[in-house]
C-alpha cells in the first residue's frame, strides 16, 4: 500500500511548505536584527529630509539684519572670523544669500571645522558654532554612523544589507498562494481583528513601500565606510591619478577631507613679496574680486569659495547644493579673477551621475517638496511595518521561547532564492561575512546546547 504522504501529488506541496518555512525563518531573524535599526534610520532620515526648512528657521535671525552703511571688505570679515577662533585658517567663505544676511565663514584647524557668523558692516561676531554641533549635522551623524565613527558606519551598512534580505524574503512570503481576490494582498482588511489585521497592515504596507526602501538602502551604500571604500578602490583600478568623488565614505574620509582643506597652501610669489609669513592671512585680500566673479555665475546656494589647500592647489568655488545635479565646481586664477576650469554635473562620469542622483533623492532634494513627501511616506511605512511586526511577534511568542519559526526537517531554500542570497553575500561583503559567521555559530555551537535549540526553534 502506497504511503500517501509520499505520493507524487503531495511531494510538491511538502516542498513548498518546506521552502516557505525556511524563508519565513530567515525573514524572522533578519527582522529581529533589523527592526531597531529600521526604526532609528527611518526616524533620523525623516528629520534630515527637512534640513533646508529646519536650518532656514534656525538661522532666520541671521538673514534679517539691519545693514544701512558700507560693508567691510571680505578680507576684513575673514580676519574677524579668524580672530574669533584663534589658531584656525580659512576653510571657506559662503556667499551671503541676501543683502540682509550675515556672512557665514568656515574656519578650521585639523579635523575641527567652525562656522562663524559675521555682521558684514560692523564685523560683529554674531555666533560661533562648531560645525559638528549643528542640529542637522548631528542628525546626519546619528543616521549614518550612530555617533560611533567608522565602526558605526559599518554597523549601519550591515543592518542595511540585512534589510535588503528582509525585503526580498518578505516579498516571497507575500506572494499570493491559493487565494482569490485582492483583500490582504493589495489592500488591508481593516474590518478584521487580531493577527489578521496586523498581518495585512504588515504585508500590504511592505508591498507598497518595498521598492522605495530598496532604493534608499542601495543609494545610501556609497556613503558607507566598507562598501563605499571598496567601490572607490574598484574605481581607482587602472587609473593613473587619484579618483575624486563628490561624496565621502565614512567619518574618517570626511575628517581626512577636512584636514586637507584646513591645510593652506601659500602662494610662492606672495611669500617672496613678504605676504607668506602667515599662511592663514595670505591672499585673502583677493576675496572681494573673486566674490564678484563667482556671484555672476548664479550657482545654486550655498556657494563656497576656498583658498588654495592640500585638496585643491588654487582658489576654488563650488555650489554645495543638496541637489547634486545643480552642483558646479570652479577653479579660479586669483591674480586675474579668471575662471580657469568649470565642472558641472554633465561632465561627471556616468557612475558618479547615478550615485549623485541617488543621494539627492535619498536626502529628499532632487525634485522639491514631492521628493520630501515621498521620503516621509516611506519612513512612515518603515515604522508601520516595524510596529506591526513587533505586535504580531509578541502576540504569538511563547513564554519560554523566542517564538521563531521552527527549522523544518530537510529544510531547503528555493534554488532561485538561494542564488539571490549568494549574489547578495558577494555584492554586500559585510552581509556575506555575517552569513558565514551565523552558519558557523549555529552548527558548531547553538545546535549542541539543548536549551538554546529549544529557545531558538532549531530542530
Amino acid at each position: 500500500m502506497t504511503n500517501k504522504s509520499h505520493s507524487p501529488e503531495k511531494t510538491p506541496i511538502i516542498k513548498r511548505q518546506l521552502s516557505y518555512a525556511s524563508v519565513w525563518r530567515w525573514h524572522f531573524y533578519a527582522g529581529l536584527f533589523c527592526i531597531p535599526f529600521a526604526i532609528w534610520l527611518a526616524t533620523t532620515g525623516a528629520i534630515y529630509l527637512f534640513k533646508p526648512q529646519v536650518e532656514s528657521w534656525q538661522e532666520r535671525s541671521f538673514d534679517s539684519l539691519e545693514i544701512t552703511g558700507e560693508r567691510a571688505t571680505a578680507q576684513a570679515q575673514v580676519t574677524a572670523a579668524l580672530a574669533a577662533v584663534p589658531g584656525t585658517v580659512l576653510n571657506a567663505y559662503e556667499l551671503p544669500s541676501s543683502q540682509d544676511s550675515a556672512v557665514r565663514i568656515l574656519v578650521g584647524k585639523g579635523k575641527e571645522l567652525t562656522r562663524v557668523y559675521v555682521n558684514p558692516q560692523t564685523l560683529e561676531i554674531l555666533k560661533v558654532q562648531p560645525e559638528d554641533e549643528r542640529l542637522m549635522q548631528l542628525v546626519h551623524k546619528l543616521h549614518g554612523n550612530l555617533l560611533l565613527g567608522d565602526k558605526g558606519s559599518m554597523l549601519v551598512e550591515l543592518a542595511a544589507s540585512w534589510m535588503i534580505v528582509l525585503i526580498i524574503t518578505g516579498l516571497y512570503l507575500w506572494w499570493p498562494r491559493n487565494t482569490s481576490g485582492l483583500a490582504g494582498i493589495v489592500y488591508p482588511r481593516l474590518n478584521q481583528d487580531g493577527r489578521t489585521f496586523w498581518r495585512d497592515i504588515h504585508s500590504v504596507t511592505g508591498l507598497w513601500v518595498s521598492f522605495f526602501i530598496l532604493f534608499l538602502l542601495i543609494s545610501g551604500l556609497p556613503w558607507a565606510k566598507s562598501w563605499g571604500g571598496m567601490l572607490k578602490q574598484v574605481r581607482q583600478m587602472n587609473q593613473t591619478t587619484v579618483v575624486k568623488q563628490d561624496w565621502t565614505t565614512g567619518p574618517s574620509s570626511e575628517q581626512a577631507l577636512r584636514v586637507a582643506t584646513n591645510s593652506p597652501v601659500v602662494d610662492e610669489h606672495e611669500f617672496h613679496r613678504g605676504m607668506g609669513h602667515a599662511p592663514a592671512q595670505a591672499g585673502y585680500e583677493q576675496l572681494d574680486k573673486l566674490i564678484d566673479i563667482v556671484a555672476l555665475q548664479n550657482l545654486a546656494p550655498p556657494v563656497l569659495i576656498s583658498p588654495p589647500n592640500k585638496n585643491n592647489s588654487v582658489w576654488s568655488a563650488r555650489s554645495d547644493s543638496q541637489n547634486r545635479m545643480l552642483r558646479v565646481n570652479l577653479k579660479l586664477d586669483a591674480s586675474t579673477g579668471e575662471i580657469t576650469e568649470r565642472k558641472d554635473f554633465a561632465s561627471k562620469p556616468l557612475l558618479d551621475k547615478m550615485i549623485g542622483i541617488g543621494i539627492s533623492v535619498h536626502e529628499g532634494q532632487l525634485f522639491g517638496w514631492f521628493n520630501q513627501l515621498l521620503g516621509l511616506l516611506t519612513a512612515l511605512g518603515i515604522l508601520l511595518i516595524a510596529v506591526s511586526s513587533v505586535v504580531m511577534w509578541w502576540s504569538r511568542k511563547p513564554a519560554n521561547s523566542l517564538g521563531a519559526p521552527k527549522t523544518p526537517k530537510n529544510q531547503k531554500l528555493p534554488l532561485l532564492l538561494g542564488l539571490v542570497i549568494v549574489a547578495l553575500g558577494t555584492l554586500l561583503p559585510l552581509l556575506g561575512l555575517s552569513l558565514i559567521f551565523i552558519l558557523v555559530i549555529e552548527f558548531a555551537l547553538l545546535c549542541r546546547i539543548a536549551k538554546v535549540k529549544t529557545f531558538l526553534g532549531i530542530s
